[in-house]
């Protein structure tokens, strides 16, 4: 439990606009400990997002076959362990030939949400070129999902890389009021047998992610698969 004079401290670092990151380098604490605080206090870990009524309608949503098997079907395989990711595609009516799409990518054993891009405009007669192009790197396909398990698969694994203390992609800010509102929370189990797994990207600073978990979460509660190159 947090010392009450600690408490007050967090706080007043929160209050002026200070990051839970940022608190915790400040006072010696762990991030994990500085979320855990702030949501006691009810602080919502994500802003708000703008009501439904706000946003043009769904059109489709999608995800990759092997996400969608490990997060929605709950289904774990020890020959796929090599694979964290999972890409959400979210499109929205503009108009009747027009889409709004965002594209989520997420690392769903570890770090959340790695990339995201739009509010990017699609004609329809371009739009299953758009989605062929975008998962041309999952090769076992992708599937159509609801609105509830697109927001739940992206929102979700933001939520537990924030508490290994990892914050999502910058370009969210852009992209976080295309999900809408959530409103049904999807009891979705992140990681792998109920501890992270981190494997190493291309572009990741691997040391550092290393780092931040045997900060956040100790020494032996998380595994990790470390690639060359």
């Amino acid at each position: 439990m947090i010392p009450r004079e600690l408490e007050r401290e967090i706080f007043e670092l929160r209050a002026c606009n200070f990051t839970p990151r940022q608190i915790a380098r400040y006072l010696g604490m762990r991030v994990a400990d500085v979320k855990a605080a702030i949501a006691l206090r009810g602080e919502p870990a994500i802003a708000p997002l703008k009501t439904p009524q706000e946003l043009p309608p769904v059109a489709k949503c999608w995800v990759n076959f092997k996400c969608a098997k490990r997060l929605l079907d709950n289904i774990e395989n020890d020959e796929e362990i090599a694979s964290c990711l999972g890409l959400v595609v979210v499109a929205r009516f503009q108009d009747y030939h027009r889409l709004l799409v965002c594209t989520y990518l997420i690392d769903y054993l570890c770090l959340g949400l790695k990339d995201t891009m739009g509010v990017r405009v699609v004609d329809k007669d371009r739009y299953g070129y758009f989605l062929h192009n975008s998962y041309l790197p999952f090769p076992e396909g992708y599937q159509e999902i609801s609105l509830e398990e697109a927001q739940a698969i992206v929102l979700g694994s933001i939520y537990y890389a924030a508490r290994l203390g990892f914050d999502p992609h910058p370009d969210f800010d852009i992209t976080r009021d295309h999900l809408g509102q959530w409103d049904t929370i999807l009891p979705l189990q992140f990681g792998r047998k109920g501890k992270p797994l981190y494997i190493n990207g291309p572009y990741d600073n691997a040391r550092e992610v290393i780092k931040i978990l045997e900060e956040n979460i100790g020494r032996g509660n998380f595994d990790y698969i470390l690639g060359i190159g």
